[in-house]
């Protein structure tokens, strides 16, 4: 059997419910294709059923965390689990939908990136059903301490949709140590900070009442993670170099 080209990681907690139709979403778009994905599922601990609905879904390989780690620390797991070319991250009620895997996959291959970022915050045109205004200006504020605190080149570094290139991004998942929802801007900073290049590209996208973010909590739990990374960087315990 062929290596995939694409592998496409679906953190997952406690989602039997939501996560048939996006798999079905998934589905339809793999046999669009022309080239070999593989999709994988990865189970953070769910009380519910979500690893056996998942496992129901024959082109699915579901790989668990054993307990509830977060979703940081199932991306990562999913990521290094991956045989793909390219690592597509999204989550799991495709508030990005799956199409828009094309936009970037012509971004990170034209561009030669690697690293390319789903972005709401570029053409905020294409989002459809909208955050409320407090998580809205939030999110924007959040993303504006993430470019203070990190230098980024990237305005949205939340939208739950990023592709990789695997061989080049591999080193810096593995040296990943947020495990909650935090992880996106250390991911991001660590394979900026050994080298690769990033794009950002701007995604249709929808707003799920069914979020597992809670706002006031999870948000006060980004922002340390965004204060340590700094002081990890600050104090060198993030190579330069993937040693």
């Amino acid at each position: 059997m062929s290596e995939p080209f694409l592998s496409i990681v679906i953190p997952a907690y406690n989602e039997a419910l939501r996560i048939p139709s996006s798999l079905a979403a998934i589905e339809r778009y793999v046999e669009s294709k022309g080239f070999p994905v593989e999709i994988l599922v990865v189970d953070d601990g769910s009380t519910d059923d979500t690893r056996g609905v998942a496992a129901r879904y024959p082109g699915v390989r579901v790989v668990s965390n054993g307990r509830n780690r977060g979703k940081g620390f199932s991306v990562r797991h999913g990521a290094l689990e991956a045989r793909g070319e390219f690592v597509l991250f999204t989550d799991a009620d495709l508030s990005a939908p799956i199409e828009e895997c094309d936009k970037l996959l012509a971004a990170i291959q034209s561009a030669s990136a690697d690293a390319a970022v789903g972005s709401r915050a570029l053409q905020r045109e294409l989002i459809g059903v909208r955050q409320s205004r407090f998580r809205e200006w939030g999110g924007r504020f959040f993303n504006l301490l993430v470019r203070l605190a990190t230098g980024l080149p990237i305005h949205d570094t939340q939208c739950g949709f990023k592709l990789f290139r695997r061989g080049a991004t591999r080193r810096a998942f593995e040296l990943q140590r947020v495990e909650g929802f935090g992880f996106d801007p250390e991911i991001l900073f660590l394979i900026h900070r050994l080298g690769g290049e990033l794009i950002e590209v701007p995604v249709r996208w929808n707003h799920s009442a069914d979020t597992k973010v809670h706002y006031l909590r999870d948000s006060t739990r980004m922002t340390l993670d965004l204060v340590v990374l700094r002081w990890r960087a600050f104090t060198g315990q993030y190579p330069k170099d993937g040693s």
